[in-house]
């Protein structure tokens, strides 16, 4: 009888007495705690119970552990897998094949990677992939070596993620490439049902001595070139606000000259109304003094003729005429000669318009108004 035969028979009878069963888990169970393993004697051809130490190479119990944190997968005879969740699991010799998967977050190292970036600088970089199996079924028999697998597709992201970068690019933002290469690794392995969590790079310098002085060098010329470009924009800066300062100056002086203009413009025309104004107020006053004056000539005073007017504006006229000349005489600077005929100082005849007769009519106004302060007072008034 082949040892495949007896394996399935075994099967058979543990599968119809389940008391024999759980019989036989805890007695492998206990050996197992003791460090005893059951194996076949060939000698005796019986079943035997020996120290670990004495277990030959290649020998297997019947039942196996499941770590927590791990998931197993049983195959019978190669085939027909069945999920083995932590715990003690029964497995047959020879029959049964295991395999156990690491369910926790692991990480695999990369180190001292050589690749070439997108201004094709040589550069060398390690670092450290995580990642996590969400589907043990997958990892199991959808690749054959996960890890390895999982290193490999690491190995080749890098090189090819970094030649797509460049040197200043990975120096400046290391974390948007540590984020491209998470993408490109999590896209790669999620049919193997592994998932990267994120990749970091750890180191990243150029490949020897001579590519890292010449990177220097382009470092200092860039910070020349950057600080002429800053200098010259300083300049631009004070140039342009010397430029606002004198277009606000002028502006400013040309609001002043409008303000200036603006007031200029309304004294003139305040002024010419007040003129005007003090006109229409000395010809009104001129022309009520004139009535007065007429009335207090004429015979019937609620009948002036206009004659009577005529010869009020007259004497009025006669009356400013005397008193510049009064002031001209008075005056200590005074190089004016006045000549003894009469018909040098009035218009017309002398005794119409005579001094004789304008002192007579004045008398006469003094005499009959009092209180109005006469035409003298109307006189001085214009």
């Amino acid at each position: 009888m082949s040892l495949t035969t007896t394996a399935q028979r075994s099967l058979s009878v543990l599968a119809r007495n389940p008391s024999v069963a759980i019989n036989a888990t805890r007695a492998s169970y206990v050996l197992l705690t003791r460090g005893l393993h059951i194996v076949p004697d060939r000698r005796s051809n019986a079943l035997v119970a020996r120290p670990r130490r004495e277990i030959p190479a290649g020998t297997r119990n019947f039942v196996t552990v499941i770590d927590q944190g791990y998931e197993a997968w049983r195959l019978t005879l190669g085939k027909n897998p069945v999920k083995l969740s932590p715990g003690l699991r029964i497995a047959v010799p020879v029959v049964h094949s295991v395999l156990k998967l690491d369910m926790r977050e692991s990480s695999i190292s990369i180190p001292n990677l050589p690749a070439y970036t997108s201004d094709n600088v040589p550069v060398v970089c390690s670092g450290s992939l995580f990642y996590k199996v969400v589907d043990s079924y997958k990892a199991c028999f959808g690749v054959s070596n996960v890890h390895d697998n999982v290193k490999n597709t690491g190995t080749s992201a890098v090189r090819s993620v970094i030649g797509h970068f460049t040197y200043d690019q990975v120096i400046g933002d290391r974390n948007e490439l540590n984020k491209r290469l998470n993408e490109v690794i999590g896209k790669s392995i999620m049919n193997w049902g592994v998932e990267c969590t994120r990749f970091e790079i750890q180191n990243f310098h150029p490949a020897n001595r001579e590519v890292e002085r010449q990177l220097e060098l382009q470092m200092e010329a860039e910070r020349n070139r950057r600080k002429q470009i800053l200098d010259t924009q300083a300049h631009i800066n004070v140039a342009e606000g010397q430029k606002q300062r004198v277009i606000l100056e002028s502006e400013g002086l040309l609001q002043a000259k409008s303000n200036e203009a603006d007031a200029s413009y309304k004294t003139v025309v305040r002024e010419a109304e007040a003129r005007q104004q003090q006109t229409l107020m000395e010809a009104t006053a001129l022309a009520k003094q004139v009535d007065e004056v007429a009335q207090s000539l004429a015979a019937d005073k609620n009948n002036v003729t206009a004659e009577e007017k005529q010869r009020a504006m007259n004497a009025l006229i006669e009356i400013r005429r005397l008193e510049q000349l009064k002031a001209i005489a008075k005056s200590q600077s005074n190089s004016t000669y006045f000549f003894g005929d009469k018909s040098a100082l009035g218009i017309g005849s002398s005794e119409v318009f005579g001094v004789d007769y304008a002192q007579h009519v004045k008398a006469g106004i003094e005499k009959k108004r009092p209180t109005s302060g006469g035409p003298e007072a109307a006189a001085n008034s214009l």
